[in-house]
């Protein structure tokens, strides 16, 4: 996860409060001071944790929080809310142009990210505007760039307009900009060209690049692992091009938070989007209130429901729903179970999204080897189709031939079998209960996670809501024939 040394440090910080039911100036102090020094430990600028620490200190303080009844809850909410305005306070909006196409402009230093990153915004708003992108090749410096970028489109079915490494960046955008016009492309993605460090040469092409394609979205790609090094590329590139937002690439990694939490306050620009992996879709947007959550370990119920609207195959979870019921689950089904819960990201991330569960003794030590993903579909790939179909039929002679097909020990073999048959056994008695036990569980998990979003258990219950009204609708049109 994104932040995981400073989400210990301020979780820590918060812990020193949080099982008292009286809290004093002194303990207020001590926390304070913790959450200071795990802010200046993730490399957030040094006025900006001046200024957080104040603000959280003045509120503690100013609202009579510690004569409350739950002084320590007031003090989290607080800090989250904080934590939250820091980093912008509200998801800040796209901006399209009323007459077609949308032009927008990347930018930043070499190494960040831009090309890859560029590929993703086009696949994200094909996917979820609906965009028809072009992609503009500006970076005529560095060769592989455009040949990267014309691999990119390949790959994601987008024409690249690109002029070769002579000609002028500048009359590359303005003739990229004019051939979408006539495709009918109404969204233009212009890759433009980064160095290893900020010049006068390369602020002054950006800038003729700006004032010929006249973009709605400037938006400036910067490198998360780099820290307050960020924050100053951000702010040089934002006073000579008035950047319209930032890009974070690499928050799997080892990131210590400091560019996320001081850019807005630095350059007053918003973070819009976030690059989490090196799949294209592994792209999203840029919420401050669910990445203040996440960092305090709130969990980010609203990003995990998105992810699985996204990712999951509405059509054929109803057709797996129908399997369950009848009792016909099978391997095959278990096959594409696990490319669907895959697609959703590394179940440890996914499980720190969900409130409360997120908090459970050893969960928060929880690994999951992509190779044992790999390791169980091995195992059911080695089964015939009629074994898949009818998992019954197993015998030990069977296993032995499926663990030898497969490389896997015997015993390995045997745990999955049974694993399947008590998930099977479990669902169809889940399935036969009421449909009101899903909107029952989601409410359990809201008090797990003590301080819940409204908007999030709204969300969960409309997701269960639909599912009986669906079903529903099926059994009425069955009744009809």
């Amino acid at each position: 996860m994104a932040f995981e040394g400073l989400s210990d440090r301020l979780q820590s910080a918060m812990g020193t409060v949080s099982g008292k039911g009286k809290i004093t100036e002194a303990d207020l102090k001590q926390m304070m001071r913790e959450v200071r020094l795990a802010l200046l430990e993730a490399d957030v600028n040094f006025k900006v944790v001046k200024k957080f620490v104040k603000t959280v200190n003045e509120r503690a303080l100013g609202a009579n929080v510690l004569e409350s009844l739950s002084p320590a809850q007031q003090v989290v909410k607080i800090v989250n809310e904080e934590l939250t305005e820091l980093m912008g306070g509200e998801q800040a909006p796209f901006n399209f142009s009323p007459k077609p196409p949308t032009v927008v402009m990347m930018v930043g230093l070499q190494g960040a990210g831009k090309t890859t990153t560029a590929g993703k915004l086009a696949k994200f708003m094909h996917k979820n505007e609906h965009k028809r992108p072009l992609l503009i090749a500006a970076d005529v410096y560095r060769p592989a760039a455009i040949d990267q970028l014309q691999t990119l489109g390949e790959q994601l079915n987008y024409p690249v307009f690109s002029m070769g490494t002579d000609a002028d960046p500048v009359e590359i955008a303005r003739q990229g900009i004019e051939r979408a016009k006539i495709d009918g492309r109404d969204l233009v993605i212009i890759d433009t060209a980064g160095r290893l460090h900020v010049d006068d040469q390369l602020m002054a092409e950006l800038q003729n690049i700006k004032e010929v394609a006249n973009p709605q979205e400037i938006l400036l790609v910067v490198d998360s692992m780099t820290g307050q090094d960020a924050v100053n590329v951000a702010e040089t590139f934002n006073e000579r091009l008035d950047i319209s937002g930032v890009v974070l690439t690499k928050l799997d990694g080892d990131t210590r938070g400091g560019a996320a939490l001081s850019i807005r306050s630095v350059t007053g620009k918003p973070i819009k989007f976030t690059g989490q992996g090196e799949k294209l879709e592994d792209f999203e947007i840029f919420y401050p209130e669910r990445m203040a959550s996440r960092i305090l370990g709130m969990g980010d119920i609203m990003t995990l429901i998105e992810k699985a609207q996204q990712d999951f195959d509405e059509e054929k979870a109803q057709e797996m729903a129908d399997k369950i019921k009848a009792n016909t689950f099978d391997f095959n089904d278990f096959l594409d179970q696990l490319d669907q819960v895959n697609k959703m990201g590394p179940l440890e991330d996914i499980i720190k999204m969900i409130p409360g569960l997120n908090k459970m003794a050893g969960l928060d030590q929880l690994k999951v080897d992509p190779k044992d993903t790999a390791r169980m579909k091995a195992i059911v790939l080695s089964m015939t189709n009629e074994e898949r179909e009818n998992p019954e039929i197993l015998s030990q002679q069977r296993r032995k031939r499926i663990a030898k097909g497969s490389a896997r020990p015997l015993a390995e073999v045997n745990r999955l079998i049974k694993q399947f048959n008590e998930s099977k056994k479990m669902m169809n008695q889940l399935s036969n209960g009421n449909m009101r036990g899903l909107e029952n569980m989601m409410g359990a998990m809201g008090q797990m996670g003590g301080r819940q979003d409204k908007m999030a258990q709204l969300a969960m219950q409309k997701m269960a809501r639909k599912q009986r009204n669906n079903k529903l609708k099926k059994l009425k049109k069955k009744r009809k024939k």
